[in-house]
């Protein structure tokens, strides 16, 4: 796995996540970890920034708990709706940035 700082792993994690190699809270965590922490943004392109930045919403905001999406049913995004946000951006950005 490349490191936290190359957006590469940004790459290879939504790979991964959609080829059911990884979880979801565990691409949630590393993509934060990459993402949120350990990249510089002056490597991605505006694209990339716009489509990560989007992905990080999803991501920052998803639960596995059914009782979270009961309890507040607009504070959480589900796993599917994670899948979904995923591929669009792996979609979006593979005309942009192809790796």
């Amino acid at each position: 796995m490349f490191e936290k700082d190359d957006k590469r792993r940004l790459y290879q994690l939504m790979d991964m996540f959609l080829s059911g190699e990884i979880t979801a809270s565990v691409f949630c965590d590393e993509f934060y970890y990459s993402y949120d922490l350990g990249i510089d943004y002056d490597i991605l392109n505006d694209a990339e920034q716009k489509a990560f930045s989007d992905l990080s919403t999803v991501s920052s905001r998803f639960s596995e708990f059914k009782e979270d999406h009961e309890k507040y049913p607009k504070g959480f995004f589900t796993e599917e709706q994670l899948y979904q946000k995923v591929r669009e951006t792996k979609e979006n950005l593979k005309a942009e940035s192809p790796i």
